[in-house]
């Protein structure tokens, strides 16, 4: 019988994953700093004996005294901390575990891999929902795919799900403060706990579940940008069950984005109370989705796979990679190193286990076809490849180029471009984001660091693309080997306005040296010219 040590082993994941090990026939160590807490759980285990251990000690004496097979790091949070847990089992030849979902954690455990091989041992971080289950789902819906563009995930957890410290603890050390993102071909900073989203999971043959969930900085934000063809953009969301939870973090996220407090950690203590006392309320389902986009073929893919939990048993997800990567250890089908558990896994493993459980879930691919090419019909075809490509938008994209901008003189022009977040005048680097969602593109250009969005979208046959609470509906004739933008309307919060006080613009869009180029004037009646900016564009590959 094998001896495997579980730090943390009486918490919320911990107890249940040193249930299931135990039914594997392991002889477990449940171990922490609550000794009779440790105590009360092995009790009720076959093979079980309680430790008392503390993982930000030196544990080297328990590990000599007690020779485990392997040590599994339940306890957390991992956010600050450092690898000595981990160093500390290879210096005793242990294997190790852990389930961590912390982004630089996680990311960091390969520069102990030549000191793992050296030892014989294996060294694994991340066995949890991210990114162990992640990516096995990520890969199997990405396969056959030539190019990935995006990757979005997002989990809800039941409210009678009790959450520890460790788990409050992590998730506020991220809200209010800069999140890393890889969006638009490049890197860019979002806000943790914001970028607000209504999950909808739904699964045939059950009643779906429509969830307020808002990001969270996970390992995957990395890992999967690297590991995927394409290098697909990658955005992973989480939230309660109830939209006023996920709402009231929001609000506390502010302080910390202006400043005013360097992060939520501290106030974790109170939170668990205050969840303790709504656990009753709610249901006891949990959900899971994962949707990427890509090609195949030539043919623009979506495919989303969404897992419903029933009974509370959302909460059992968590532990379900390391209970099978301990079976793969014992069996001898890991070698010697230390790696991220992304990858280590498939799909299929899980539902071995998912059998046992109230789970559900389904895979739906949907073909897409790009905004412009809906909008214009055959036409699309006719245009030069530079301009096609910059039009093929779906998921996520990115074009880099320059641009030349010339404002308008007079101080009404000014106030107006001023308004609207136009660029400066005079020559500027400049980049351009993509965003797809539900067929609604997003553009945001960054002129030299200045930036202006708008969304694109089709109704009743043409383009409209808003800014704020304007809109502007377009024709999109075909141009020699482009196209131009010529306005047929357009309204104030949906309100028709009269066409003789819209902004004079006639867009044009052409190829010229293997480039998308682009002359955009922008004038007003009585004003005049507003702002003028031209140049051209390349897909970042």
């Amino acid at each position: 019988m094998k001896r495997i040590l579980v730090l943390g082993g009486y918490g919320g994941f911990g107890a249940r994953l040193s249930r299931r090990l135990a039914g594997d026939g392991f002889e477990v160590l449940v171990a922490g700093r609550n000794l009779e807490a440790a105590k009360a759980l092995a009790a009720r285990l076959p093979h079980a004996i309680a430790l008392q251990a503390d993982r930000n000690g030196d544990i080297t004496a328990i590990l000599s005294e007690h020779r485990p097979f392997l040590l599994i790091d339940a306890a957390g949070p991992f956010q600050q901390s450092d690898d000595r847990v981990a160093r500390a089992c290879i210096e005793a030849g242990i294997h190790y575990i852990d389930l961590a979902d912390a982004r630089d954690f996680v990311g960091a455990i390969g520069s102990l891999d030549e000191e793992a091989k050296a030892a014989g041992v294996t060294i694994i971080s991340g066995a949890s929902s991210v990114p162990a289950l992640s990516g096995a789902v990520v890969a199997d819906l990405a396969k056959d795919m030539e190019e990935v563009r995006s990757i979005e995930m997002s989990i809800s957890a039941s409210n009678r799900a009790t959450a520890g410290a460790s788990v409050a603890s992590a998730i506020l050390s991220y809200v209010g403060r800069p999140v890393r993102l890889w969006r638009g071909r490049r890197w860019q900073d979002a806000m943790g706990w914001h970028m607000l989203k209504r999950e909808t999971y739904a699964v045939a043959g059950q009643r779906p579940l429509r969830r307020l969930v808002a990001l969270a900085d996970v390992p995957d934000h990395d890992l999967l940008v690297d590991r995927v063809a394409g290098r697909p953009r990658v955005i992973f969301r989480a939230g309660p069950e109830f939209a006023f939870q996920t709402l009231a973090l929001w609000f506390l996220s502010w302080p910390v984005a202006w400043s005013w407090l360097t992060s939520l950690t501290k106030i974790s203590r109170f939170l668990l109370p205050l969840q303790r006392l709504t656990a009753r309320l709610g249901t006891a389902r949990s959900a899971v989705t994962i949707e990427i986009k890509g090609i195949e073929q030539d043919v623009m893919k979506a495919r989303r796979w969404t897992l419903l939990a029933e009974n509370g048993d959302g909460v059992e997800i968590p532990t379900l990679p390391t209970q099978l990567l301990a079976r793969a250890l014992r069996d001898g089908r890991l070698s010697p190193g230390a790696r991220h558990a992304g990858g280590l896994l498939s799909l299929e493993d899980f539902r071995s286990l998912f059998r046992d459980l109230a789970i559900t879930e389904e895979t739906t691919e949907a073909p897409y076809t790009p905004l412009y090419k809906r909008v214009m019909g055959p036409a699309f075809a006719h245009l030069s490849e530079p301009v096609r490509a910059m039009h093929h938008v779906f998921g996520d994209g990115g074009a880099k180029g320059e641009a030349v901008v010339t404002r308008g003189r007079s101080p009404l022009a000014r106030l107006i471009a001023n308004v609207f977040g136009f660029p400066a005048t005079g020559k500027h680097t400049l980049h351009v984001s993509f965003g797809e969602n539900n067929g609604i593109e997003r553009w945001t250009r960054d002129f030299s660091g200045q930036r202006f969005l708008s969304h694109l979208s089709e109704e009743n046959g043409g383009l409209v693309e808003r800014f704020g609470p304007f809109r502007f509906s377009f024709d999109l004739p075909i141009r020699g080997d482009g196209l131009s933008m010529e306005m047929r309307h357009w309204s104030f919060l949906r309100i028709p306005l009269p066409l003789f006080l819209a902004p004079q613009s006639i867009a044009h869009e052409w190829a010229e040296d293997d480039r998308f180029h682009f002359d955009v004037p922008i004038a007003l009646p009585l004003i005049g010219p507003v702002v003028h900016y031209r140049g051209w564009l390349q897909p970042i590959e």
